[in-house]
């Protein structure tokens, strides 16, 4: 036993990072193998990063016809975005992918530094970490003045890239015991989305005219961004010179402490109980529809669906979301001088309807493995009709009061309180319209959602592609559908918003006819779809 100890302990001091690589590449082709819907979405998401890596990289090469200064303070906001979304995205996947959760490689034989070293190469493996190298390659060409500033450049581009994945995997790191609790992950989300709404105040502030000048208002921000790490890397390609090489040894030396406090903190979290297994109460309490609705399959689903969005952090998010960036909107054009009548409040509550609506794009895929209960007891299209219905009404009854709320809030801000009518009428309208489209999609597109909660998650990784398909198809499928009755309001028919409900209801029930029929019959490959597990 010895020997074979020591063999095993020999095996594991040759591993190198090549060996993630190789795995997270297999990993990746046993998941497409044998199934060509995943193979689509995996070929889509390909297409669409060679897409924004070459226009990325066209956009960010053209800096060279703008001015030197406007160009290098282009560069320095854009060196510090990418920087901010590498510490921000890999924490919406947390729970998603595997080699984000140290707890995960815990009991390889592996020393912290093999670890980190092939976590290291497994982050940079992937058409996205690609991608974003070669956008960011573009600065090389769009900044630099002369021939020292290429060969900064060079080095100023790995750098950043470098100091993006060893600050986005010590904050995963950092964070991997919280997030795996729930109360952690609700805080990570409404963070998040605040983070991302405040990326709003710049064209808030520009549509308030509060700024003349943009470019004058890009300098003072590129000005405080300058001392920033990713500042020092963008000035570093347009300087090339002395103080240029200065600048990125600073930046060498900044990369190679984050990398020490990444191991560092991947030490720690390896040897840190999981919180998350800690006990927790569960309140035992009647549903607000099994109130008023008869004792049946109708009420069960209903009050299943209410517990979800009450429980289930991306249920939260996800109004959270419809609310805020709604919110944002409504406040955005009244603040504009290009719109103006019922847009100003149509427009935004329609908006709200399409994201609420959304959520039921994949109505299916929450349930995961559970939905096998469902298929061996529905026996016929009726009552996979009555599921989707119990999922639709517990939809509407959170959607309807918070539409209509957001009908007024916009109203107040066009200054136009009747308006509120037609734009919740008209939303309403939209929202059935939304839900009919996805129960369609919901039994067409299924696809399965990770059973590890995450706020952010949409599908299991390979079904990527396929969960973008699918909101892609409600959004247009359902936008075209609601043409006929939200585009007359926008344009001032505002009499014509007194249909809208009428024809949602009619289109939501002929979705939720069509898909029954449609899921009774091919429900094993819907149990199968949403069973990938994650």
């Amino acid at each position: 036993m010895a020997g074979r100890d020591l063999g095993v302990t020999e095996r594991a001091a040759r591993v190198g990072p090549l060996l993630f690589v190789r795995l997270k590449l297999r990993l990746v082709a046993g998941n497409l193998r044998g199934n060509g819907v995943r193979v689509a979405g995996f070929v889509f998401t390909v297409i669409a990063a060679l897409v924004v890596a070459g226009l990325g990289f066209l956009g960010v090469s053209a800096l060279r016809f703008a001015p030197a200064q406007i160009a290098a303070d282009v560069g320095i906001v854009l060196f510090t975005v990418f920087l901010v979304s590498w510490a921000i995205v890999p924490l919406l996947a947390f729970g998603l992918d595997d080699t984000l959760d140290p707890s995960r490689l815990a009991l390889l034989p592996l020393r912290t530094g093999q670890l980190a070293t092939g976590m290291f190469a497994a982050s940079i493996t992937g058409v996205w970490p690609i991608s974003a190298l070669v956008v960011m390659s573009g600065a090389v060409f769009g900044i630099a003045t002369g021939l020292g500033g290429v060969l900064l450049g060079i080095v100023a581009v790995l750098l950043e890239f470098a100091l993006c994945i060893v600050t986005s995997r010590l904050i995963t790191t950092s964070m991997s015991g919280v997030m795996r609790t729930r109360r952690g992950r609700d805080v990570l989300a409404v963070s998040v989305v605040l983070f991302a709404l405040a990326g709003q105040i710049p064209n808030l502030v520009l549509n308030g005219g509060f700024s003349t000048d943009p470019a004058r208002t890009l300098h003072a921000m590129a000005s405080v961004l300058r001392w920033t790490p990713p500042g020092l890397a963008a000035h570093a390609i347009a300087d090339g010179g002395l103080v240029g090489l200065a600048e990125l040894v600073v930046l060498a030396v900044l990369v190679l402490v984050i990398g020490r406090l990444w191991i560092a903190a991947l030490n720690r979290a390896l040897v840190t109980p999981d919180a998350s297994t800690q006990g927790a109460s569960v309140r035992n309490s009647r549903g607000l529809l099994a109130r008023f609705l008869p004792d049946g399959q109708l009420a069960a689903v209903a009050t299943k669906e209410l517990k979800y969005a009450r429980r289930d952090p991306r249920g939260r998010v996800l109004w959270f979301t419809s609310l805020a960036v709604t919110g944002v909107m409504a406040f955005s054009l009244s603040r504009g001088d290009g719109v103006g009548g019922p847009g100003l409040v149509v427009g935004p509550a329609c908006l709200g309807a399409v994201m609420i609506a959304l959520q039921s794009a994949n109505s299916f895929g929450i349930d995961g493995r559970s939905l096998w209960m469902n298929a061996v007891t529905y026996g016929t299209g009726r009552e996979w009709r009555i599921d989707l219905t119990g999922r639709h009404l517990a939809v509407a009854t959170i959607g309807a009061p918070l539409l209509a709320v957001l009908a007024v809030a916009a109203s107040l801000l066009a200054g136009d309180l009747a308006l509120a009518v037609p734009g919740a009428l008209t939303a309403w309208g939209v929202l059935g319209v939304g839900l009919g489209i996805g129960a369609v999609t919901s039994v067409l597109v299924p696809y399965s959602v990770p059973d590890r909660l995450n706020a952010f998650t949409g599908a299991v990784p390979g079904q990527g592609g396929i969960a973008f398909v699918a909101s892609f198809g409600a959004m247009i499928g359902g936008g075209l559908l609601a043409l006929p009755v939200a585009l007359p309001v926008l344009l001032g028919a505002t009499w014509v918003s007194v249909l809208a409900v009428p024809y949602g209801l009619l289109i939501s029930w002929a979705g939720r006819r069509l898909a029954g029929n449609i899921g009774f019959r091919r429900y094993p490959e819907l149990v199968g779809a949403v069973s990938q597990g994650g």
